[in-house]
């Protein structure tokens, strides 16, 4: 470590940051599921409220690659510390915002309009919040642990899920349904604000990375960081986005799709799928670690691709194992799922940062991983449930073997990037 780092400090700076952003996205999409169409969308029928409101969540998806240019270009001109701290705020004042939020019942349609803008911020302070993190990792790895160091940013995604998924069990556990959905709902949104402290707190002590402070020794920061990535670096951008591509439309099936298609259609009560996505989400953390050993053992390129092939084969049982009335088939179901999304996440942040020199780095990570989003995540939930409504669950797994497929594709296009050192 040639930093005034330690080890310790950036990998739980980087931790920390991830985590507390995550556990926002993640209070509002449960949220989307579970009340935004009864409060802010009361005059559709039930689908449609639940459509509307999956729209909603769809909105921090397009506004992520804008935080990505905006925080990308300060990240890659002024440094990693100050534009992490920066995206925490942004992504934690919009999260609280939404705590209190008045309802389309006092307020009328600005309700649904406040509350996409307040999406809207999110999505912006998450677009600049995970390149940092993945950058202030990996920036401080020593030799042949960058995947190691890389995937402590990615295990915020499932710690994130637990508290989020946590918080909302234990409010439907000991508040009544009306008592939840008038006020508890709001509790999760505002004591994020505890997190963000905490979070700030952490990202303040951490002192720059080496590898940007030799690019500022040398003088050899970009001078519009986003002008350079698309000039030079167009095929690296492109192909990290599709080789992201999957990870996105697995997760986002396998927690808001299957929490709304479980609950509704399949009939599980919120509390127990609640429960079982809990339980499967230790699977998801587990095996993160695991694919990062494999990753900086037998290169990223080759652990991605079983990871690909794992998940089109995965894809076929997705009607099968996703039944009613049967927790245990269902539990399987849903611990394949998210196992699979932890070998395929856990090397990702690292691969996206290698594939771009430091002076844009920061750009170029974020950018493509938040376009993957855009095209892997914002719509997978809306998508899905069109699909199995209209052509069954068989078409949902035939989709997310579709986008596994697009992966391998951008893969085998894409040289080993361990090793690479700029």
């Amino acid at each position: 470590m040639t930093s005034g780092n330690s080890k310790g400090r950036v990998l739980f700076a980087s931790l920390i940051g991830t985590t507390i952003e995550f556990f926002d996205f993640y209070i509002y999409a449960t949220a989307a599921v579970l009340v935004f169409p009864t409060l802010f969308f009361p005059n559709a029928d039930p689908t449609t409220a639940t459509l509307q409101s999956l729209a909603t969540f769809a909105v921090a998806f397009f506004a992520r690659p804008l935080g990505s240019a905006v925080f990308g270009h300060y990240g890659d001109r002024i440094g990693r510390k100050a534009t992490l701290v920066a995206a925490l705020l942004t992504m934690g004042l919009s999260t609280v915002a939404i705590g209190f939020l008045p309802t389309y019942a006092q307020i009328g349609v600005l309700a649904p309009a406040l509350l996409a803008l307040c999406r809207f911020g999110q999505g912006l302070g998450l677009g600049g919040e995970w390149g940092g993190a993945v950058l202030l990792a990996t920036e401080n790895a020593p030799p042949g642990k960058r995947a190691w160091f890389g995937m402590f940013p990615q295990l915020g995604a499932p710690l994130g899920f637990l508290l989020s998924s946590g918080t909302f069990l234990a409010l439907t556990h000991f508040l009544s349904n009306d008592d939840f959905m008038s006020w508890g709902w709001r509790i999760p949104f505002i004591a994020s604000s505890l997190l963000v402290f905490v979070g700030l707190y952490v990202r303040l002590r951490i002192t720059e990375t080496p590898a940007f402070t030799k690019t500022l020794a040398r003088n050899e920061r970009a001078e519009v960081p986003m002008v350079t990535l698309f000039r030079e670096h167009g095929s690296a951008l492109f192909h990290g986005t599709v080789i992201a591509l999957t990870v996105f439309v697995v997760f986002y099936l396998m927690t808001v799709f299957t929490l709304s298609w479980g609950t509704t259609a399949l009939g599980y009560s919120r509390e127990t799928f609640l429960k079982l996505q809990m339980f499967s989400m230790v699977f998801f953390a587990a095996t993160i670690p695991l694919s990062a050993i494999v990753a900086d053992r037998y290169g990223r390129r080759v652990t991605l691709m079983v990871v690909g092939a794992l998940t089109m084969l995965f894809g076929l049982a997705f009607e099968p194992l996703f039944v009613a009335n049967d927790p245990i088939a269902c539990l399987v179901f849903l611990i394949l799922g998210l196992s699979v999304m932890g070998l395929g996440y856990g090397p990702l942040g690292t691969l996206l940062a290698e594939l771009f020199p430091t002076r844009v780095r920061y750009t170029g990570a974020s950018l493509t991983f938040n376009l993957a989003g855009i095209f892997g995540a914002s719509l997978a939930p809306y998508a899905a449930t069109w699909l199995a409504t209209d052509f069954g669950l068989s078409a949902v797994g035939g989709y997310m073997a579709l986008a596994a497929g697009l992966s391998l594709w951008a893969l085998s296009r894409t040289p080993e990037t361990q090793y690479r050192d700029d």
